[in-house]
């Protein structure tokens, strides 16, 4: 009996001696790296897998991982790291390829030589960086023909913009979740990398500022200062215009344009008619002087909102490098204006001021002077937000919501507000959730590479000259925003840009960026359907039985805003 155990206990020990042995035989093979595209920018849900002898090699994904799978995908950043177990015999004879799989690239192998492989103890690391290149397949073509029609529907108003942007988003993701399964080929955008590509930053500042606005203009105050700039120009129309058009300016850089024309409009009609002149004639200037005025800070227009948070450019950064050439602008409008209606403004018919301006204290008179003191204080915490945004690295959404709580809380409380009416009416839900699916647009055809050959195209066409592409964006931005809606063609530019700002020379001065937001803002100048406040302003002139011809229009604004970016282009040229 002692002689079984005697075995048994040798057999045990001499099969653990034997298991040490073949444990020593196993390496742990430890392969990261990144992948990227050729303009050096990460590709994020490539697939890697890792063949060994041309055979799948199941694998861990980091260096914690439990699982064992065949294949894993890249992070955000381009980034990954895998663990696998394999025999060092296997590992130092075999042929170790690393698989690197994306839609819209050319597929790669890359075959690890043995030279590459650093040995510490029973660890093996591997790091290998992939430069994937672009492939023209069918996630490309298919993405590209969506987004221009989407495109087309938009500009063109063919379709309501957001119902437009959300056909368009919601064939991008359907393609790609049912051909896309059935071939990796047709893969567009998952939804992952769609939801990634709403930039929250913009819809969360656009949200706030709706409801600070909502809020405020229940106070009178902007038909209020309508009267004041009656009364201050006494009957003077050239005057008056250059009054009207510099609060418009103002209130534009810091508040939403398409709001402040929306409640100046119906005052300048009154004005204007009581003075026996044409509305238009003061309200063009005033729209003009919006689009102008809203290029100054970087919560003025969409172009800027979208600019600033896909760069990371602060308030001040807008306001110092784009103020003194809105200035500029603002001078010449007033010029322009006095060249092109002032005989029209010679033929005013002023018979009482005094009663007129009489009348429109009693009209136009501030109807909530709390509200208005603490709207007001409330909106300058805010800009203060704005500014110091440097300082306190805070996204500018997040100090807009901050005081659209503030406000609305306090607006609610007191009772001179309606919760639902405020929610339903003054926050532009259809505007927002066109942000959503617009995002959602450029996002796919960045995936599949068509912004890629934009970019490319464009800096062939530069030839690297940051002379040719300072004119060439502005020009382009604003020519294009003339006639389709800016936003769209500024969310396609922003990857563009960027990519331009990195390969040419002097561009690190982010002139290309100014060079976009002047051409977006300035450019919404050229027609009736240029920018939004252009619509809604001649919109309101119409039905009150003031129609302008799109022609008619095209001859001051296009004149002016030819102007206004030829001065721009001299600007950006000379100081930067």
């Amino acid at each position: 009996m002692k002689r079984w155990w005697l075995l048994f206990v040798v057999s045990f020990l001499w099969l653990g001696v034997l298991n040490s042995f073949a444990s020593t035989d196993k390496l742990y093979l430890h392969i990261s790296g990144r992948v990227l595209d050729s303009h050096k920018e990460p590709v994020s849900e490539a697939e890697i897998k890792i063949l060994l002898d041309g055979k799948p090699l199941a694998f861990r994904k980091g260096a914690h991982g439990h699982q064992e799978i065949e294949a894993i995908e890249t992070e955000k950043d381009g980034s990954f790291q895998v663990v696998a177990e394999v025999p060092e015999r296997a590992l130092r004879e075999g042929k170790l390829e690393l698989e690197i799989f994306k839609s819209s690239f050319k597929p790669v192998i890359l075959h690890i030589e043995p030279s590459e492989l650093a040995f510490h103890g029973q660890d093996v690391f591997v790091v290998k960086n992939v430069i994937l290149e672009r492939h023209l397949g069918p996630a490309f073509w298919i993405s590209t023909i969506i987004f221009v029609l989407a495109y087309i529907l938009i500009s063109f108003e063919l379709l309501h913009r957001t119902v437009a942007a959300l056909l368009g988003a919601a064939i991008m993701l359907i393609v790609t979740y049912t051909l896309g399964v059935w071939d990796p080929a047709f893969r567009i955008i998952s939804y992952e990398r769609a939801i990634a590509a709403i930039d929250m930053n913009v819809i969360f500042l656009l949200m706030g500022m709706m409801i600070i606005i909502g809020v405020l203009k229940r106070t009178g105050i902007f038909q209020w200062c309508a009267y004041k700039s009656y009364q201050l120009a006494r009957g003077n129309v050239f005057l008056l215009c250059v009054i009207l058009c510099s609060f418009t300016a103002v209130a534009s850089a810091f508040l939403d344009n398409v709001t402040t024309m929306l409640l100046l409009t119906p005052v300048t009609i009154e004005i204007a008619l009581s003075l026996g002149i044409s509305p238009l004639v003061l309200l063009i200037p005033e729209i003009l002087a919006s689009n102008v005025g809203g290029t100054a800070t970087l919560i003025g227009d969409p172009p800027n909102i979208m600019i600033g948070s896909y760069t990371g450019l602060t308030f001040m950064d807008f306001v110092k490098n784009l103020t003194p050439v809105v200035v500029l602008s603002m001078v010449v409008l007033f010029f322009f204006s006095k060249i092109v209606y002032g005989r029209d403004y010679a033929k005013a018919k002023v018979d009482d001021v005094e009663a007129f301006i009489a009348k429109l204290r009693e009209e136009y008179r501030i109807t909530d002077g709390t509200l208005l003191t603490v709207g007001l204080i409330i909106m300058l915490i805010v800009i203060f937000f704005f500014v110091t945004h440097g300082i306190f690295h805070m996204e500018v959404s997040v100090a807009a919501l901050f005081g659209a709580s503030l406000l609305f809380t306090y607006a609610l409380v007191t009772k001179k507000v309606d919760l639902l009416e405020v929610v339903e009416k003054d926050i532009e839900w259809t505007t927002l959730l066109f942000f959503m699916f617009l995002f959602v647009l450029v996002g796919s055809v960045e995936e599949t590479g068509l912004l890629a050959i934009i970019a490319d195209g464009v800096y062939k066409l530069s030839q690297g000259s940051l002379t040719v592409a300072i004119c060439l964006i502005l020009w382009v931005a604003a020519i294009m925003s003339a006639f389709v809606d800016n936003i769209p063609f500024t969310a396609t530019m922003l990857p563009i840009t960027a990519y331009l700002s990195r390969v040419i020379p002097g561009a690190e001065s982010n002139v290309l960026w100014w060079a976009l937001a002047l051409g977006a803002c300035f450019g919404g100048n050229g027609t009736m359907i240029g920018a939004s406040a252009n619509v809604v302003t001649l919109g309101i002139a119409e039905a009150a039985g003031h129609k302008i011809k799109f022609f008619q229009y095209m001859k001051v604004g296009f004149i002016y805003m030819i102007i206004s970016v030829a001065i721009a282009n001299v600007w950006l040229l000379i100081f930067y």
